[in-house]
């Protein structure tokens, strides 16, 4: 496995070219050390007011850095499609239930309740959005997350079947807090992927929270599943812990379009 190379340290003025050396010497040594406390508080106690101050930020900015580096793992593994955010966003044309608003999904308050949320309506009116802007606000408040169209998610657990390793690919999507599944019921599903799908996000019951975005109504699911009895456990699941948010108007993309 190849090394990284060490970090550039930036030059804010001119330096000595031992002082450089020297720098370059502490980063080097610095790959090969983790801090141990008592060596850590003997220099403590020989360090002038300076040098505290000096390892005082430096110590600040790690754990910062840290921070910053995980949240981006994060939103690389999540795999959103898009940045959207919360910013901005128009609610005008929507219906959240009626105990249950924008401050409990800004606060990500179903996460940590394990709750499930289902964006419904037709096409184009935001759903997407609205699952993946909570999802990147999921990521930088620390939490793994999922994002997957119903097909791709069909299509990679397919693959995972027939490579023989599709219990470690449920257990890697199972490390997620929230899953989102964007466009379930676009496209009608067999007997094999129904089964696939349920696999996926049966066992997030009571444990993690779903967002589902969906144009069709819960009636309409044993069709899109072709086994009602699987979609009637699946709803069974997503309404006792669940809410539905209900998208109503005319489609963003169609009173946007260029070709009218």
């Amino acid at each position: 496995m190849s090394r990284r190379p060490d970090p550039r340290i930036p030059e804010t003025r001119r330096r000595r070219a031992g002082t450089i050396a020297k720098s370059e010497r502490v980063m080097a040594m610095s790959r090969h050390l983790t801090l141990t406390r008592g060596v850590l508080a003997d220099h403590l106690a020989q360090a002038t007011p300076a040098q505290l101050d000096f390892i005082e930020s430096w110590f600040e900015a790690e754990p910062a850095s840290r921070e910053q580096s995980k949240r981006a793992r994060l939103l690389k593994a999540a795999g959103f499609p898009n940045a959207k955010g919360l910013d901005g966003y128009d609610w005008s044309d929507l219906r959240m239930p009626p105990d249950w608003g924008r401050v409990q999904l800004e606060s990500l308050e179903f996460v940590g309740k394990s709750e499930d949320l289902v964006p419904y309506g037709p096409v184009g009116t935001g759903k997407s959005h609205l699952a993946v802007a909570p999802g990147r606000l999921a990521c930088m408040n620390a939490m793994p997350v999922r994002f997957f169209t119903a097909s791709g998610l069909l299509m990679r657990l397919r693959r995972a079947k027939q490579e023989n390793r599709l219990d470690g690919e449920l257990a890697a999507i199972g490390k997620a807090r929230l899953l989102i599944i964007d466009e379930f019921g676009h496209m009608p599903v067999d007997e094999e992927g129904s089964r696939l799908l349920f696999q996926a996000v049966s066992d997030s019951y009571e444990t993690r929270s779903i967002i589902y975005t969906t144009n069709i109504e819960f009636s309409g699911w044993g069709r899109v599943l072709g086994d009602k009895n699987m979609a009637a456990a699946l709803i069974d699941r997503t309404v006792h812990h669940g809410r539905m948010i209900r998208f109503e108007g005319e489609s963003y993309r169609r009173t946007h379009a260029l070709m009218q």
